[in-house]
């Protein structure tokens, strides 16, 4: 095989993620786009956005901002960005390509004459496909229709053939367009419906992959026929199944169902809410990854199931904790000095195993850290007093609570819950946390002395 058709010749994959601004990202959302960008970074690829935000009247800037937001949060920052606002002359001019080749033709019908239509083939249990009435008029017909001040919408006239493709999640897949309507692309305004302008896009763009949710699976074989028509190369497709709620109800951005902002304001370790997103309703376990680039190398589309995957938000928060008790110092590094938290790698360690969400941390700094009275029971306090007496002399290390522990055992006779339960209590205030093994050295000898006394260090 010559090196220009070998597989490491083939030039890097460009995919997309393609959200209206007209809500916010919720995490079925969150699955499209991490898999269009996951698997662009594996292959060292390039991963777009395309704002299709065409729509004036509910494309708002507030929500591309918050999609901009949102994509950062998770960690895959798009390299290019796009706006269907600002590319309006490359689709007029597509449609005028359409038009000049008899591929898009004008009609007249109104919404209420089409539903008529509609009706009328049920009721003789036909498939309301549109008669294509529109293709028998004549230059006089159309003429009469606007001087009653009617206004063509445009029908891309389909090829009326088979069109089969190879579907990346779901195998092999063939429509046969004679079966569906020829689609609007053009409304009676002049605007534009959603088919045209991605189909545009993905051309000018060079998007090799289309990775997108199951419920534009009908969209495909029309939009291959565009392109084709276009003069185009079809990229390659794959539908993945939808995210539900626990309920089954599918998820919307207008009802700001599970919205990631939603989650990061909960305190949701991004990474996983990335796991869940992507790993929900695979073959695969979901768990907690050590990064994107693990998370990628777990995708194969070939494996996502064709049933809907339920996301369940209590999953996520366990998750949440899973990955935080795995995460190392370096990925926390940056996180705890933003929130001025102290301790080092010392810290992160002794800690993390006991967090729920991040913010948990800076309750633990402040308890080591910070001035805190003792939590002293009375028949306690002499105990404790005599404790304070046996401590080493510093430096502290995490032996020391070890051997200071053993000698206050054998001053005391105490073991067990009775000896560790007041020492955790003083040192600490609470039933349970870090090993305190951990926990000592980094509070010091004199505030463990203060706390053990029942006063503040």
């Amino acid at each position: 095989m010559s090196a220009s058709h070998s597989p490491s010749a083939l030039p890097p994959p460009v995919l997309r993620f393609a959200p209206s601004p007209t809500g916010l990202l919720h995490v079925g959302n969150a699955r499209t786009a991490l898999l269009n960008a996951l698997l662009a970074r594996r292959a060292g690829g390039t991963f777009l956005l395309r704002l299709d935000d065409t729509d004036l009247a509910r494309s708002k800037a507030e929500y591309a901002e918050a999609i901009r937001e949102d994509l950062l949060w998770l960690g895959i920052a798009p390299d290019l960005v796009a706006r269907q606002s600002e590319r309006i002359a490359l689709y007029e001019a597509a449609a005028e390509r359409l038009k000049d080749a008899g591929r898009l033709y004008p009609a007249y019908e109104t919404e209420e004459e089409l539903e008529l239509k509609r009706r009328v083939l049920r009721a003789r249990g036909l498939p309301p496909i549109y008669d294509r009435a529109a293709l028998d008029l004549g230059a006089s017909d159309r003429a009469r229709l606007e001087a009653e001040g009617r206004g063509p919408h445009w029908r891309f006239r389909l090829e009326h053939r088979i069109v089969a493709w190879e579907d990346g999640v779901r195998g092999h897949q063939q429509v046969d367009t004679a079966s569906l309507s020829d689609p609007v692309l053009v409304r009676a305004d002049g605007s534009f419906l959603y088919t045209l302008p991605s189909v545009v896009d993905d051309l000018d763009l060079g998007v090799t992959q289309v990775v997108r949710g199951e419920d534009h699976v009908t969209n495909t074989a029309v939009q291959i026929e565009i392109i084709t028509a276009l003069g185009g190369q079809p990229p390659s497709f794959a539908h993945h199944n939808l995210l539900t709620l626990p309920s089954g109800e599918g998820l919307s951005k207008r009802l700001g169902h599970l919205s990631l902002r939603a989650l990061r304001e909960a305190g949701q370790e991004a990474l996983a809410v990335a796991a869940a997103a992507v790993l929900v309703g695979t073959s695969h376990a979901v768990e907690p990854v050590e990064s994107l680039d693990a998370l990628a190398a777990l995708i194969d589309l070939a494996h996502i199931s064709r049933a809907p995957a339920r996301f369940d938000p209590e999953e996520v928060a366990g998750l949440t904790a899973r990955t935080l008790h795995l995460m190392p110092f370096a990925a926390a590094e940056a996180r705890l000095a933003a929130e001025g938290i102290g301790g080092g790698a010392a810290f992160w360690l002794a800690v993390r195993g006991n967090l729920k969400t991040f913010a948990d941390a800076r309750a633990w700094w402040q308890l080591i850290a910070a001035p805190a009275a003792g939590l002293i029971a009375p028949e306690d306090a002499a105990f404790l007093r005599d404790a304070a007496e046996r401590l080493p002399a510093e430096p502290w290390d995490g032996t020391t609570f070890g051997t200071w522990s053993k000698a206050v055992k054998a001053a005391s006779g105490r073991a067990g819950k009775a000896l560790f339960r007041p020492l955790r209590q003083a040192l600490t205030g609470r039933e349970d946390g870090p090993e305190l093994a951990a926990l000592l050295p980094l509070m010091g000898r004199a505030r463990v002395i203060g706390r053990l006394c029942g006063g503040a260090a």
